[in-house]
């Protein structure tokens, strides 16, 4: 399992031939990307206002079709190719093919159309990955009034990877890992990832990211990392090497079981 932005060419063509290695030495990979930097650089080429609110874009319904033109087109297809040029039998998909992310309004008068996955279609999963292909899914949901909803790429990989029940999800990030005055931590608890957000040493997206990890540990997922995406080869150097290059979730433990520090009023 990935998740993650986009990296670079150099990043992307090393990403790609580490999927494609590990497809086929026998482990189902499932890719989900994001693309927020290219969205913002398109709307700014055209004219159009970006807006933030609470680490979220506000999508309207113009915006909406930039995101879904940028997602489900340019970049899905570019990491397609790209692993495909391996012989990786990439799938581009979005959220919306095959219902994939049936999504619900974050809040439609905030952030319009920005949507949370409420179920994945783990069948057309498992029936891609029988047929050897190798899923990359844009993370794009569709809402209940058939309106197509803009999904954080790090919560949906999340929702993946527990409806697969996924050995490992891997979140490629622009930095090294889970960073505390300047140093790389290299394996994390929900308990001190809690006092790092609340001290405010964690900001910003990595916030969602590590939430969204700890859940998908609670729902199944053995094991959750989130690794430096820029450096070349970072995957094949996070699952074989002993230390791994970044950081490494676990749940606190609390009598063998997960403490669940973040709740959805958190």
């Amino acid at each position: 399992m990935n998740g993650g932005e986009s990296a670079g060419d150099g990043a992307s063509e090393s990403f790609a031939q580490d999927v494609t290695l590990l497809k086929k030495m026998g482990i189902k990979i499932v890719v989900v990307h994001g693309g927020g930097r290219e969205i913002t650089a398109m709307l700014e080429k055209l004219g159009m206002p970006t807006r933030f609110i609470n680490g979220q874009r506000y999508t309207d319904d113009e915006t909406m079709k930039i995101v879904e033109m940028m997602l489900a087109g340019n970049i899905n297809k570019s990491i397609v190719s790209m692993i495909n040029k391996y012989d990786g039998m990439a799938l581009g998909i979005s959220g919306v093919d095959g219902s994939l992310f049936k999504a619900k309004y974050v809040d439609r008068d905030a952030l319009g159309n920005v949507g949370h996955i409420k179920q994945v279609n783990v069948e057309l999963l498992h029936e891609l990955l029988r047929m050897n292909w190798m899923p990359v899914i844009a993370p794009i949901g569709i809402a209940s009034d058939g309106k197509h909803l803009n999904v954080n790429a790090d919560l949906a990989a999340a929702s993946v990877a527990s409806a697969l029940k996924a050995e490992k999800l891997v979140y490629l990030s622009d930095v090294p890992g889970v960073m505390s005055n300047g140093k790389l931590i290299p394996t994390l608890t929900e308990e001190k990832a809690h006092q790092l957000i609340a001290s405010g040493t964690v900001t910003d997206g990595m916030i969602p990211k590590i939430r969204a990890a700890f859940e998908t540990l609670r729902a199944g997922v053995n094991k959750v990392h989130i690794i430096d995406g820029r450096l070349p080869h970072s995957l094949l150097l996070e699952i074989f090497t002993d230390e791994g290059i970044g950081t490494e979730l676990i749940p606190a433990e609390t009598n063998g079981a997960f403490s669940p520090l973040f709740s959805e009023k958190s």
